[in-house]
């Protein structure tokens, strides 16, 4: 019977080979070559998030020794370097002033960044389905840079200027994310998608830990105010290598080749082009398959906003540790193997006094919520990979609503008792957090919805 169904099959082989050569042919392409342009993408789009990030979360670091007034002396009218590597004895720079933010001041600073990126979401994906991902996050990336350089300035002003400088800071980052997974959508295979999207997105994290590491020694060693001239001018240089190294969709690119630009294309073409100008909102409004993404990015995002904006303050308030212990412990090991974040988050209240312990469990608690949120942003493409960027702007918003009330609540809750505040903030993220978690399971989906069918996109 083998060999009869070896005959078989033999007779069977040019048709079959005939039939199978140009998929054959495509199968080298498809994998994730080291010098595939795809790979290239990722690759920048992983720095770019990484920028994005450090300018977004150095003012979390920085706040602490523009309010800290405990500074080391040892040098009349300025700020002493001694103790730090690569200094001499004698060498000394100009005292960073010092404000007396209140907890509630600070609070409100820190949430006003949200204010504007919550603006813009929604605009960038729409925009971005119009013009393009590529101008749209390269602007909002080299505008970030630049108002980043005009902190200090701000300070100086007041804080009511600070506030207005972080709210344009927050306009002009809201398009990046909303931009970026517009390009994804012309860009990732469905087959590769996850992966590529998830070491782009690493960039987010790498660049908050980075930033709140590198923030911490800047600071003491140079002063507040340096952490965002150099983070400014790093991000304005890296925004010309964006935008001589970015391509919007495989057939614009100069170098890509014409085995890996037909398996991109080809492997797309099921989910047909860019929206136009209109939109099926109605429908939208009724998918469940959305609104679970939508909870998900809610409840997610509040504990992220709130341990990225709050951690130090807490670090230092609490655990009473300096500006260079608060950058080591932000940036400490964390292991692959996890539990939900919501269970670090309620048992932080009860580890009493072990410092180590309690900077562990936060920071495990920042990095799985950085992946997670990574897996549901990717969930857009999966429903809608038409008007992914859009709807990533639409969820996004949501999201950045808990960005927005998360530091603020903080500093309420730790104005009125420092202990049972910052317990109580632990316990609500931690809640909000396993409510997320089982709404998602519930009515999440991975399958295109109907109204997102370029087919049906008009009725």
């Amino acid at each position: 019977m083998q060999r009869h169904a070896d005959n078989t099959q033999a007779g069977e082989e040019p048709e079959a080979k005939q039939d199978e050569a140009p998929l054959l042919a495509q199968q080298p392409s498809s994998r994730t070559g080291l010098c595939s342009a795809r790979c290239g993408l990722t690759l920048v789009l992983h720095i770019s998030l990484f920028m994005a990030y450090a300018l977004r979360v150095s003012l979390s670091i920085a706040i602490v020794a523009m309010t800290n007034s405990s500074h080391p002396h040892g040098c009349s009218g300025s700020a002493p370097h001694s103790s730090y590597p690569g200094f001499a004895q004698d060498f000394c720079l100009p005292q960073a002033p010092v404000y007396s933010w209140s907890a509630e001041t600070q609070g409100i600073i820190l949430s006003s960044f949200f204010y504007g990126y919550g603006l813009t979401q929604a605009l960038g994906g729409y925009c971005s389905g119009l013009v393009g991902g590529k101008p749209i996050l390269g602007s909002g990336l080299l505008l970030s840079s630049v108002l980043t350089l005009l902190v200090p300035r701000a300070a100086e002003l007041g804080v009511s200027f600070l506030i207005g400088l972080q709210v344009l800071l927050g306009l002009a980052e809201g398009v990046i994310f909303p931009a970026q997974y517009t390009l994804w959508a012309k860009w990732a295979p469905p087959l590769e998608r996850s992966r590529l999207m998830n070491i782009a997105d690493a960039g987010c994290t790498f660049g908050t830990f980075f930033a709140l590491l590198v923030a911490g020694i800047i600071c003491q060693s140079l002063g507040w105010p340096f952490v965002f001239y150099i983070f400014g001018a790093v991000g304005c240089a890296w925004c010309l290598c964006w935008f001589l190294l970015v391509y919007e969709d495989p057939a614009h690119h100069p170098w890509i080749s014409a085995g890996e630009q037909e398996y991109i294309m080809s492997s797309l073409a099921h989910q047909g082009s860019s929206h136009g100008h209109s939109l099926p909102l109605v429908a939208m409004a009724k998918s469940l398959p959305l609104w679970a993404i939508t909870i998900a990015c809610f409840c997610t995002d509040w504990l992220f906003y709130m341990l990225l904006t709050s951690m130090p303050t807490f670090m230092s308030t609490v655990l009473h540790f300096d500006l260079r212990e608060v950058s080591a412990a932000l940036t400490g090991s964390s292991p692959p193997w996890m539990l939900l974040p919501a269970a670090f988050l309620v048992a932080v209240p009860y580890i009493g006094c072990s410092s180590t312990v309690v900077v562990v469990l936060l920071t495990l608690a920042l990095t799985i919520i950085s992946l997670t949120g990574a897996g549901i942003n990717i969930n857009h493409i999966d429903i809608a990979p038409r008007y992914a960027g859009f709807l990533l702007g639409i969820t996004n918003t949501f999201g950045i609503v808990a960005g927005i009330i998360a530091p603020t609540a903080v500093g309420l809750l730790v104005g009125q008792d420092l202990q049972t505040g910052w317990r109580n903030a632990f316990f609500i993220s931690a809640a909000l957090n396993l409510f997320g978690l089982i709404f998602y399971i519930a009515f999440g989906s991975g399958t295109i919805q109907d109204w997102a069918r370029e087919d049906t996109a008009g009725q």
